[in-house]
């Protein structure tokens, strides 16, 4: 059975809401425990899907053929989200963010390994996020480190996992639920 494009359509609305980025990370507890805050933990997290950055000094990436781009190009980050962490009491943006990959459908996993290389390339820039309009204010640009997150499915192809496993790189297999609350967040953090 392969992946339907009502799959990806689920889960990129699904972790469009900022309880269910937490929730995601949730499932990988080295990406938990970056969260500036775990008593406010949605409003440590800024989520935005399908992002769009402004990089200067950007190439662009065509199979295995980089083409240079007019300097402080907006263009799209080849990720379906990037998770921003940030301080709920200053709203500044601070630390490590994360790239999430959701395997789209008829992609194999040289595909789905490009996106993260590519999203590598743009971000080694310079670069500020267009941010989400609730967050506008905050400074958007260069992270301290960036990584991975790969949100594959039931019937994606064990090859994928195979060669995500082998690349070492973190994957979580997307299972619907409700929100997560605070109750459920502490046993994560406490396990």
């Amino acid at each position: 059975m392969s992946i339907k494009q009502s799959d990806y359509e689920t889960v990129l609305a699904d972790y469009s809401d900022r309880s269910r980025i937490v929730s995601l990370l949730g499932q990988h507890r080295q990406y938990l425990e970056m969260i500036p805050s775990m008593r406010r933990p949605t409003d440590s997290v800024i989520s935005i899907p399908l992002p769009l950055a402004k990089v200067r000094n950007l190439r662009t990436v065509s199979g295995d053929n980089l083409s240079q781009v007019c300097l402080d190009e907006i263009t799209p980050i080849p990720c379906d989200f990037a998770i921003l962490m940030c301080d709920p009491e200053w709203k500044i943006k601070m630390g490590v963010e994360i790239l999430v990959f959701i395997h789209r459908p008829d992609e194999d996993f040289s595909d789905l390994l490009r996106r993260w290389r590519q999203s590598q390339i743009y971000l080694n820039k310079d670069y500020e996020w267009i941010m989400p309009t609730t967050e506008e204010h905050m400074f958007s640009d260069v992270a301290e480190e960036i990584r991975p997150l790969f949100i594959i499915f039931p019937q994606t192809p064990e090859r994928i996992r195979k060669g995500l496993s082998g690349a070492s790189l973190p994957y979580i297999e997307y299972t619907p639920e409700s929100p997560i609350n605070e109750n459920n967040l502490q046993s994560l953090v406490n396990n």
